[in-house]
């Protein structure tokens, strides 16, 4: 009978014990705040589940969610098939192979409030390369300051051109552990290259199309720099997403209590939503 050796639990478990105080005091202090008020002075009013019942009612953090969701699936719906098209037109072999990878990989390399500030620069409308050339050459009112959805469009565009790379990095990693054996076979029987990517290459990337999405998800949801760095959360209101939003509450108003409240929300919101992306991409091989 095989047994089972643990004893490599012992390697990990200074890391685990690590993490794990390093999440909990944070934690711990965010979940302390949110049933408490303070005017400072270190002292507190106990308000109970008051701040959770004025989130939950209120129509700004309705509108805020409402953002963040609507970022989030459209950078979803675009990135994840933009960019298992682009690593399926990537090359297998060859010189090339290392240039394009190096190449998918700069945009990520980058910092993100750098990328924030160069597409900031970017798309002014005066000097701005972008906002000129939309401007002055196509004769296209382009000015995210002033126009909401010129706002929505460039910062989509704007991590479109960041995360993309991700995406295509973890689907070109599924398409090369493919077996030559069964694009020969799939050639023998005449497949056509939708009946090739359907049956064979889609089905190999699923465990990386999950990472993916899942990951995508989760930093999408969970976006705060490069928006803010960009719009600032304007014109107006227009780009306030529920990151930008929760930092205005807890710095800009320094009301605390509400602010740990929502955190704690927005946390309960992307675990609820990440297991259920888990679940649905997986349930197939639970099977």
């Amino acid at each position: 009978m095989k047994t089972e050796n643990q004893k490599a639990w012992f390697f990990v478990l200074p890391v685990l014990l690590l993490v794990a105080f390093n999440a909990l005091i944070p934690m711990m202090t965010v979940v302390n705040y949110s049933v408490q008020e303070t005017f400072g002075n270190n002292v507190f009013f106990f308000e109970g589940l008051r701040w959770f019942e004025e989130l939950l009612n209120s129509d700004r953090f309705h509108a805020a969610l409402g953002r963040q969701f609507l970022f989030t699936g459209i950078i979803l719906a675009i990135e994840v098939p933009l960019g298992i098209i682009i690593a399926l037109s990537m090359p297998r072999q060859g010189i090339w192979v290392p240039v394009c990878l190096v190449t998918m990989a700069l945009p990520m390399l980058i910092p993100w409030n750098v990328v924030g500030a160069m597409w900031n620069i970017f798309t002014l409308p005066d000097i701005g390369l972008l906002g000129y050339f939309m401007n002055h050459t196509l004769g296209v009112d382009y000015d995210m300051t002033q126009n909401p959805l010129a706002a929505w469009i460039t910062i989509v565009i704007m991590d479109v051109w960041h995360w993309t790379s991700l995406v295509v990095l973890l689907s070109y990693a599924g398409l090369v552990s493919i077996p030559d054996a069964y694009y020969q076979a799939a050639k023998i029987d005449g497949a056509s290259n939708w009946s090739v990517f359907r049956y064979i290459q889609l089905p190999k990337m699923k465990t990386v199309l999950t990472i993916a999405i899942l990951l995508r998800f989760m930093d999408s949801f969970n976006i705060y720099t490069e928006p803010f760095v960009l719009t600032g959360g304007g014109p107006g209101n227009s780009t306030t997403l529920l990151s930008i939003d929760l930092v205005k509450i807890a710095l800009g108003q320094f009301d605390l209590g509400p602010a740990a409240a929502m955190s704690l929300i927005y946390f309960a919101i992307t675990l609820l939503v990440s297991w259920l992306f888990y679940t649905l991409m997986t349930k197939d091989d639970a099977k």
